[in-house]
């Protein structure tokens, strides 16, 4: 049964998103809405079923299906094949259910956009190809998914193509990912070369038999890891995704919330074995992650555009999952996935019915008083909120946060037999981004909802984009319970999920702990109310120096450090290619070669000349001379040569 349903979850939405582009312009915009939800929920429909058979069986049973055999030749192999494991089942979950609600969002949303059945071809092949990257059992296999959303992302980025500034962020989207993905694919080469497989279980089974070298396992997990913080948008690769927001908005929600930006934590989670045995690679992990949390958590205080503040908070929460892997907690990292996708979606979907309804109007600081006319929205934008910020007990992200919070706690990074790092100052630092998550956000929410009246909201939102509103904020607010930490009543759903031989545990945790981890959201909380939850606000922007504002608002010079090393000069080699400078040279120095030669020909043949004249006149001089001595007089010639005698005796003498 399992060989049949499983290749049918990825054909799904496949299948549809070929109808749609095939009938394009041939049916109308409810039906090209219909298929787009009808595969993909077909889709979910599948992955619970499938999920229910594979909870069902042994605790590590797994559901295999090999659809063709593929590469092989002497000393590789590689196959299209598809596993189902409890790692992969909960990522199919999130993208399916998460994905569904998102279409049907966006059925609402796109409905009067001329381009709406490109859109849903798009958004229903983003989906099966996030299938593919997070079912396939095939390294190799998992790179064709890998791929297929960095195309899918370009595509869709680029959605509203008539505006030159929607292009340029699909292609800084596409070149960006493309570096990852060639340090991705040169690690993938390395692995294959030691294990002769992609197949994720052979990788890792020659990884822990010492078949690959301690050296190329660090350069293996270093390249894999590259690829992964380009694809999901970390230090120094953060700069694409904020510029994403160039898409409609079902697409943002998409993107930051249930497939790209996390197949890079997927990936790394899948390979966790592999990781465990680069000890410098996970270190580097841990403190990108955190890096990257700080900074987008800094650059979302200072931004003024709601879709881009979100998209900042997106990379923040993101360096809290990757610091969750580096510090071998990765269990943590997907939960905090689940949950983020639960929140990011419905935050997305919420700012983008209040933009749509405010006259698409982005800028918080024009937005205000928006309670009033939209009281279910803000309902739903402060439980997203809420749960980004992580609230203690009442929301999901407390949860999946405070597991991050405890993982890190108790970490020790062994570099070497002697060198051996604790995880505290990366706990605390990780304290104060969730200090910072709950001060931007909430920023965020009493700038808009709050406050003066500011542009009038017109119209209403309507049932299609409401439903999945309602769902969303249902999960935001439970769907966190199935882990809960030691000192509240224990309950540990989640990670017995993932590995029932070994769930995770802290059962040594101290309470203060845990009670940092909920005071740190609150603090933040109760720091923007007193700045920005009054009539009369204490402060509008955040102070500082002007500079170190722009800067931040500027994500920190990282766009203009690459516009200097890498667009310019190839800007410049462009300009070179295209006016064809090497030719150029050569045709010029040709043309400067025949003109000096013809110079120098002219020269010559006036001085040979000249010098022809010169010898003639010379040579009648002489004539003319020696014609005077030549003249027969006795007497001269006897003192020319009384002359000569004299001049001899005169030399001879001398000498």
């Amino acid at each position: 049964m399992g060989e049949i349903l499983l290749p049918l979850l990825i054909l799904c939405p496949l299948v549809a998103s070929m109808i749609i582009s095939v009938s394009a312009g041939r049916v109308g915009t409810c039906a090209i809405g219909a298929i787009a939800c009808v595969g993909v929920g077909l889709s979910a429909i599948l992955g619970i079923i499938l999920s229910v058979m594979l909870l069902s069986g042994p605790a590590a049973g797994v559901l295999p299906v090999v659809l063709w055999r593929w590469i092989h030749v002497a000393g590789f192999s590689a196959d299209i094949a598809l596993t189902l494991d409890r790692v992969s089942m909960v990522m199919v979950l999130v993208v399916t259910v998460v994905g569904l609600l998102i279409h049907v969002y966006a059925v609402g949303y796109m409905r009067e956009d001329p381009g709406i059945a490109r859109f849903f071809s798009c958004m229903t092949l983003f989906v099966a190809a996030m299938l593919v990257l997070v079912l396939a059992s095939d390294l190799l296999c998992l790179f064709i998914g890998w791929e297929g959303v960095g195309l899918c992302s370009y595509l869709l980025i680029g959605f509203w193509y008539d505006d030159p500034a929607n292009t340029a962020a699909a292609r800084k989207a596409f070149y960006m990912t493309r570096m990852g993905d060639a340090a991705l694919l040169c690690g993938l080469l390395l692995l294959a070369t030691a294990a002769g497989s992609l197949h994720i279980g052979a990788v890792l089974a020659a990884v822990a038999d010492g078949q690959v070298a301690p050296s190329g396992v660090n350069v293996a997990a270093l390249f894999i890891l590259v690829g992964a913080l380009a694809k999901s948008a970390q230090v120094p690769f953060q700069t694409w995704l904020p510029d994403a927001m160039a898409g409609p908005t079902p697409t943002s929600a998409l993107i930051h919330a249930a497939t790209m930006v996390t197949a890079g934590v997927y990936l790394i989670a899948r390979l966790h074995d592999l990781f465990a045995m680069a000890a410098p690679v996970m270190a580097l992990t841990a403190v990108l992650g955190t890096l990257t949390l700080l900074m987008a958590a800094c650059t979302a205080m200072v931004q003024s555009d709601l879709k881009r503040i979100l998209a900042w908070s997106t990379i923040s929460q993101l360096g809290y999952m990757f610091l969750a892997l580096g510090c071998g907690v990765w269990q943590a990292a997907l939960f905090h996935l689940m949950t983020h996708a639960f929140f990011k979606a419905l935050l997305f979907l919420t700012a983008g019915a209040v933009i749509m309804r405010a006259g698409h109007e982005q800028d918080i600081f024009r937005l205000g008083g928006l309670r009033h006319a939209m009281p279910g929205l803000t309902a739903a934008f402060v439980v997203g909120a809420s749960a980004l910020a992580g609230l203690p007990l009442v929301t999901a992200g407390f949860y999946s946060k405070e597991m991050i919070l405890s993982g890190v706690w108790h970490v020790h990074f062994g570099l070497t037999r002697e060198w051996t790092l604790s995880g505290h100052p990366l706990w605390g630092m990780a304290l104060l981004g969730a200090f910072l998550t709950a001060l931007y956000i909430f920023r965020c929410v009493f700038i808009v909802f709050c406050g003066k009246p500011g542009t009038v909201a017109t119209g209403r939102t309507s049932r299609l984009m409401g439903i999945p509103l309602g769902c969303l904020c249902f999960l935001s607010l439970c769907g966190g319970v199935i882990e809960m930490p030691d000192t509240l009543p224990p309950l540990h759903l989640f990670t017995a999920l993932l590995d029932p031989k070994t769930p995770l545990s802290h059962a040594d945790e101290p309470v203060w702990l845990v009670l940092a981890g909920a005071l740190a959201p609150l603090a933040g909380l109760g720091v923007a109310r007193v700045l920005w939850g009054r009539a009369a606000p204490v402060m509008r922007e955040i102070p500082g120096q002007a500079a170190i504002t722009r800067l931040a608002r500027a994500g920190w010079g990282m766009d203009a450090l690459y516009d200097l090393v890498f667009v310019q000069p190839f800007r410049l080699l462009t300009w070179l290619a295209h006016h064809d400078i090497l030719d150029q040279a050569i045709t010029g120095t040709g043309r400067m070669t025949r003109a000096i030669s013809g110079r120098v020909f002219r020269a010559r043949a006036g001085f040979l000349d000249k010098l022809a004249v010169w010898g003639t006149r010379a040579r009648g001089w002489a004539g003319h001379l020696l014609g005077r001595l030549d003249n027969g007089r006795v007497r001269w010639y006897a003192a020319w040569i009384a002359g000569g005698l004299c001049a001899g005796l005169a030399m001879a003498v001398l000498s």
